[in-house]
């Protein structure tokens, strides 16, 4: 199963003189035209272009460009400059940013080449990319199925080898299932890591933009240029990032816990591929342990005790009155009131009546108080366990990329594919998804992500550890066949 070229490998292309921005875009938009199928991809950057002409004129002028050509494509929710920004939904269809978001601009700055916005759950509300205005994205290694969510349309691209890297943003594991879905890299960093100005908002307290990549070169390459503080989001963190890949060595006397409540309900490729995940760990000299955490069991409706009321008060400058779609009614109350009902699809208008339910008179304190009282219970377990473990493992997901349609009439079951991935949201922590087996479902070979875990701030070691296992040949990472260059 090959790797296309990194994104490492072709900015030291561009940099070389071995080739050029404009001809490396000129690829990439060949490669998305080709698989329009996917339905990955759902606008394209009029400034790409004009981004890959400059490129060459900057490095002559000695400008450091780290990302020197390298096509990225983001997800709908992230705003680029005079380009579409729908959320993937009507009631954003024909609105333009103003303002580019901070870590496309930090990516920009880099040399990095902004093809367009990949296709995405409407307001990141999703785990399969389904619920998109734009249909759903389909899965490159079995298109029967689905990339996950809700940065599908991110991960699948990166599978498809469209881009070498892309951008996601994760609420409660929507980089890293989809991640998992798709085997590719996924990284949600840690709470604050990365700026969200111009991150479009479902859940403020939750979102997080990361990368998606083939290789933990890649990884580091992104984090470097996206992390650190912004004065524009007083979130983010001022902790200069310091990314590298690791070696076998880093994974010598590297404590690794087992979340024991992540063992049950798994599929048996799942199991067997954690398994040979933890065997491969052993070999290297890490120790192994299992580790409990009670808490987890109510974590799944704890997150959307605070991600939906968080939409709710989110998503209601979406009316009609300054921006985006108008639905024209008798007077201004009915005009919204259309505007949303016409605008807004199913499942997101599900989510700002369960989430406006729960912050009303006399239900505050029995719904959202209390899930806020147990995201700090889940916090304080991961504390502890981090007191006797570098990091903590699990599945991304309990199952391989499910049918398109075999969850979307099911939002109970829809939300339960998030189990392994919503906890880390609610502590800030960050964990990455690594490509780490496969599993035959139907006939169909299916990619299987293993999560690793880590305390806040230690997302670098995060991406050690998957250097390490890149370099133990173990790392499964590779483009969905059908879809090499």
């Amino acid at each position: 199963m090959p790797v296309p070229p990194t994104a490492a490998d072709l900015a030291r292309r561009v940099q070389s003189g071995d080739t050029t921005a404009s001809a490396l875009l000129d690829a990439t938009l060949n490669r998305i035209e080709a698989a329009r199928n996917l339905n990955a991809v759902v606008s394209l950057n009029a400034g790409a272009s004009e981004q890959a002409g400059q490129i060459h004129s900057c490095l002559a002028a000695g400008e450091h460009l780290p990302l020197a050509g390298v096509p990225i494509l983001v997800k709908d929710n992230i705003s680029v400059d005079g380009t579409l920004t729908s959320c993937g939904s009507k009631i954003l269809a024909s609105y333009v940013s103003p303002y580019t978001a901070t870590a496309v601009a930090r990516l920009q700055a880099a040399g990095a080449v902004i093809v367009g916005k990949a296709n995405m759950d409407e307001f990141a509300m999703g785990s399969s990319t389904e619920s998109s205005a734009y249909g759903p994205t389909l899965n490159p290694w079995d298109t029967g199925r689905v990339p996950g969510g809700s940065s599908g349309g991110s991960a699948a691209a990166v599978a498809a080898g469209l881009t070498p890297v892309a951008l996601g943003s994760d609420t409660g594991g929507s980089v890293r299932q989809p991640a998992s879905l798709c085997g590719v890299y996924g990284l949600k960093p840690t709470y604050g890591r990365i700026s969200r100005y111009g991150l479009v908002a479902y859940a403020s307290s939750l979102d997080q933009i990361g990368p998606f990549a083939h290789t933990a070169e890649d990884l580091a390459l992104l984090m470097n240029v996206l992390a650190g503080q912004d004065p524009l989001d007083a979130t983010s963190l001022d902790a200069p990032p310091a990314f590298a890949p690791g070696t076998p060595d880093d994974l010598r006397g590297l404590r690794v816990g087992v979340v024991k409540e992540s063992l049950a309900g798994n599929t048996a490729g799942v199991d067997a591929t954690l398994q040979t995940t933890l065997d491969a760990l052993r070999g290297a000299g890490a120790t192994i342990a299992e580790v409990s955490l009670p808490e987890l069991k109510y974590a799944i409706a704890a997150y959307y005790l605070i991600a939906m009321p968080e939409a709710s008060s989110n998503l209601a400058r979406y009316d009609g009155m300054v921006y985006g779609a108008r639905v024209s009614g008798s007077d201004v109350t009915e005009a919204m009131t259309l505007t949303r009902e016409q605008g807004f699809g199913p499942e997101v208008q599900r989510r700002i009546m369960i989430g406006t339910y729960a912050l009303s008179s006399g239900y505050y304190d029995a719904y959202y108080s209390k899930a806020m009282k147990v995201r700090r219970l889940i916090a304080n377990r991961f504390a502890e366990a981090f007191g006797q473990f570098d990091v903590l493992v699990t599945p991304t997901s309990p199952f391989p990329a499910f049918r398109r349609g075999e969850k979307s009439s099911d939002p109970l079951a829809m939300y339960a594919a998030d189990v392994d991935t919503v906890a880390i949201n609610l502590a800030g922590l960050p964990a990455l998804s690594v490509p780490a087996g496969f599993e035959t479902v139907d006939g169909v070979t299916l990619p299987v992500g293993i999560q690793f875990i880590a305390p806040a701030l230690q997302d670098e070691r995060l991406v050690r550890l998957a250097g390490g296992l890149e370099g133990l040949g173990f790392v499964k990472a590779g483009v969905a066949p059908g879809y090499e260059a």
